[in-house]
């Protein structure tokens, strides 16, 4: 199965091939920043699944990780695993926004206070192994 995305001005296209590895919520400090938002939810799926249409940048958040984002509107689409062959990709930029559902929160020990989480998914306070 094929699922496909982008970004809110369109010069960005993207297509996932199969499932992903996992799907989480992530409430990381530096989640947080790139997204300016409590939290980013992203389904995991390997480099090869992912083909890209369209100019991205990139700007590396930390030694592990690089956030992809277009450089036209500006909406951040994937985080780039430079220590695995692995890319998270923003649930929300897909075309169905509701094609996959996350499993679990991971970092919750920096999530911000006034997030309640009660969707019953299990809660991990770093990211689990």
């Amino acid at each position: 199965m094929i699922h496909h995305g982008g970004c809110l001005c369109g010069a960005v296209r993207f297509a996932c091939a199969g499932e992903p590895i996992n799907v989480r919520i992530c409430h990381c400090r530096n989640c947080q920043r790139a997204t300016a938002s409590p939290f980013f939810a992203r389904a995991l799926f390997s480099h090869d699944a992912l083909t890209i249409d369209g100019e991205t940048a990139r700007h590396p958040s930390s030694d592990a990780l690089d956030r992809m984002f277009c450089p036209r509107c500006g909406t951040r689409l994937f985080t780039w695993r430079n220590t695995r062959p692995v890319v998270g990709v923003a649930l929300v930029c897909f075309d169905d926004p509701n094609a996959f559902v996350p499993t679990e929160h991971i970092w919750v020990s920096a999530k911000v206070g006034w997030v309640t989480l009660n969707d019953g998914l299990p809660q991990f306070p770093e990211n689990p192994a």
